[in-house]
């Protein structure tokens, strides 16, 4: 799960249908489901809470920027994890036919920072990124 000297980190974002968001984090991700509402759901996003706020009004289209070749969404959010879990994850993802914003690839190959990556889009239009490092030490590297 978490490294325990990292504290869990807390995302609430907008959707705009909960049983959707039910069936992507929880159905597709295999994100536990804690507390909810008719208007939030809690999912334990590995270790995280994450939010999924009934908000339609919130939602819009995300810009771009370039990064490696690739229109990177500038609003996102998502996980590191270790390159075991993102590679089942991105073949589970693969499988299941999730269209991807960008598709299962390393970037930055051969050079600091290198990373396994993927992005795709939750049903109501949140980008989600998750990366993978074989040098967690490279997290950082400039």
């Amino acid at each position: 799960m978490t490294d325990q000297s990292i504290r869990p980190f807390h995302l609430a974002f907008p959707v705009d249908d909960l049983e959707a968001a039910r069936g992507f984090y929880k159905g597709l991700l295999g994100c536990g489901e804690g507390r909810s509402s008719e208007k939030w759901v809690d999912f334990d996003f590995h270790g995280h809470q994450i939010v999924a706020h009934l908000a339609p009004e919130e939602l819009g289209e995300a810009k771009t920027n370039a990064v490696d070749g690739h229109g990177v969404p500038c609003r996102h959010f998502g996980l590191v994890m270790d390159m075991e879990t993102w590679q089942e994850t991105a073949d589970r993802l693969t499988a299941a036919g999730v269209e991807f914003i960008i598709a299962p690839y390393v970037r930055f190959k051969g050079e600091p920072g290198e990373q396994a990556t993927m992005f795709f889009a939750d049903p109501a239009g949140n980008a989600v990124e998750l990366k993978a490092f074989r040098d967690l030490g490279q997290l950082f590297a400039v």
